[in-house]
């Protein structure tokens, strides 16, 4: 049975996933991030996307229900299988949206817990120590802001396990276990986020050459059961992920990068290193205005990055551990910062690191350098339990300086993580589907092999309503359209799918909120992209913009009628 202490830890980091997701368990139908609502929606279709595989027995790794009749290849699109089809129960019983937030406060919390459990069994003694590197690495502000619609980027329990097991590599009696065990670990994570996968070996790289530079001694008597532990590890991982690895890239409505290499210029903020998040009860909203909110992962304020720097030179000739998280925290935060430094929100003209990366290499193309700085949220949160830990050693010290000296850790470390504790997710209301979805009186209307056309069409602007029928429905019918990155007409990714000539003229009207003249030719056009969909019957529920959009789709296609609380087209007369 696991100490007390162990249970104790667990359970308050349960409650805290419970705090964070607070204001969606207030209104659990009705509320959806308000920072990222529209990547909130596409969690929930991915959530129903694992129970519509599990329930129908079809292939995960692609879904012919979003973006009709193309569909979407889901390996090459954040799909996090190694959750939603685990959470699929769930999803039937309850809906994507109690799956949502039990995902997300579960995620945080078992990386807290894995977190703890390597860092009370490997690195320090204090159980308290481990408690609060656990809460951390589990609740970090960077990771609290990208629980905002991207439960992905703070799905890593799985991260703490694989660091500790490379670390264990070099057993001479252990490798072949080592390397099972390693394989098995890479090849769930390729399942959750194969970024922070990648994230993690690079760190695991940095380590163990500072390990090998430190401990000359290790390398000599322990890198041919290392690398014999990392074949086998790698090669069973390969085994197990061969085909959805190969799906992803050579599958259907797979692409070969991101067009116009979008990621490439975003770096971390230095600003963000010493600045509070909103999300934190010391933050402040008014960083939106400057900083940004999205894609910053930092966040540790003024007193933390003192610590840490503390940490680094008080530790330094005492603790390895501190000398490795020093080593990781420097080489990724230099890494971090993109081609152009960025203070306070303003790109200065001084060129950085990835200024003179080619940004069409392979992988390179695909990483967005501020993310790096994740790795150092790593960093920081094993320095934190290595200072409460030294600290703690000094409890029965008979010299009252070091006592004094023990106080005043305990007391630098509250005043730097007292200020990030976490507030609960800033949620907004949503309305539900119309009944005529939610009720399914839509299936008369939507047979086999056709596709339901909600209006507007679901994009990754506009549509986040009609995107959410469709998940709230469990997938039953698919629609055109949707939130995914998808191969352009060149080849490269790009998010959503060119709009046809329909679908641009409907988000069109609803920038400019009025109707123009509707021509023959529009009608034409109307006609050949409702047969491209195979569509059966168009659908226009309650919006903000409803009266415009059914004036434009009357238009188009004639009266419509008025089934229960949604106006209606029913095409298939005219869609063969």
């Amino acid at each position: 049975m696991p100490p007390r202490a162990d249970l104790l830890a667990i359970g308050a980091y349960v409650l805290l996933g419970i705090l964070v997701c607070a204001n969606y368990w207030a209104d659990i139908q009705h509320r959806v991030s308000s920072h990222l609502p529209t990547d909130h929606s596409w969690f929930e279709w991915l959530l129903s996307h694992g129970a519509y595989s599990v329930r129908h027995l079809e292939n995960p790794l692609f879904s012919a229900r979003q973006n009709a009749p193309d569909g979407v290849n889901m390996m090459a699109n954040t799909s996090v299988l190694g959750i939603s089809i685990p959470l699929s129960p769930i999803t039937m019983l309850f809906g994507p949206q109690v799956a949502y937030s039990v995902y997300l406060g579960g995620v945080l919390a078992a990386t807290a817990g894995t977190s703890y459990w390597v860092l009370s069994r490997y690195l320090v003694d204090s159980r308290a120590a481990a408690f609060l590197g656990g809460a951390f690495l589990g609740f970090a502000p960077g990771l609290i802001h990208h629980a905002n619609g991207q439960p992905n980027f703070v799905s890593n329990f799985l991260l703490p396990l694989i660091v500790a097991r490379v670390l264990r590599l070099g057993e001479p009696e252990r490798w072949r276990r080592n390397g099972i065990v390693l394989g098995l670990l890479v090849a769930y994570q390729i399942f959750i986020n194969e970024e922070m996968l990648l994230l993690t070996a690079l760190a695991c790289v940095v380590i163990v050459l500072a390990y090998a530079a430190m401990r000359p001694s290790w390398a000599r008597a322990s890198w041919r059961p290392f690398l014999l532990a990392i074949a086998t590890g790698g090669g069973l991982a390969l085994v197990l992920t061969a085909y959805p690895i190969w799906y992803q890239f050579n599958g259907p409505q797979s692409y070969r990068g991101l067009q116009g290499g979008i990621f490439h210029n975003w770096g971390e903020d230095l600003a963000a290193f010493v600045t509070y998040s909103r999300d934190t009860i010391a933050g402040s909203a008014e960083v939106e205005k400057t900083i940004g909110v999205t894609e910053q992962n930092t966040w540790f304020g003024w007193p933390l990055v003192v610590l840490v720097l503390l940490a680094i030179v008080l530790l330094w000739r005492v603790r390895l551990a501190a000398r490795l998280a020093a080593v990781v925290a420097v080489v990724f935060t230099l890494a971090s910062l993109g081609p152009y430094l960025r203070i306070d929100g303003v790109e200065t003209s001084t060129p950085w690191l990835w200024h003179y990366i080619p940004d069409d290499l392979p992988l390179v193309e695909m990483m967005m350098p501020t993310r790096l700085s994740l790795v150092v949220v790593g960093a920081v949160g094993v320095l934190v339990a290595l200072v409460w830990d030294e600290a703690a050693r000094w409890a029965t010290a008979d010299d009252a300086r070091r006592r004094r000296a023990r106080f005043l850790a305990y007391g630098a470390v509250a005043v730097a993580l007292v200020p990030i504790f976490p507030q609960p997710l800033p949620a907004k209301h949503i309305d539900a589907p119309p009944h005529f979805i939610s009720s399914g009186a839509w299936k008369p209307y939507v047979p086999a092999g056709r596709t339901l056309v909600p209006v507007p069409i679901p994009s990754n602007v506009h549509g986040l309503s009609t995107l959410r029928w469709s998940a709230l429905s469990g997938l039953e019918f698919p629609v055109p359209g949707g939130y995914f990155i998808g191969p352009s007409p060149e080849g490269q990714g790009m998010f959503g799918v060119a709009p046809r000539p329909t679908s641009g003229l409907i988000y069109a009207t609803m920038d400019r909120g009025q109707v123009q003249p509707i021509t023959d030719e529009n009608r034409r056009q109307a006609l050949e992209d409702l047969r491209h969909w195979r569509a059966s019957v168009v659908v226009l529920g309650p919006d903000p913009k409803q009266d415009v959009l059914r004036e434009l789709m009357t238009g188009l296609l004639g009266q419509p009628q008025r089934v229960d609380d949604v106006w209606l087209w029913d095409v298939r007369d005219r869609v063969s």
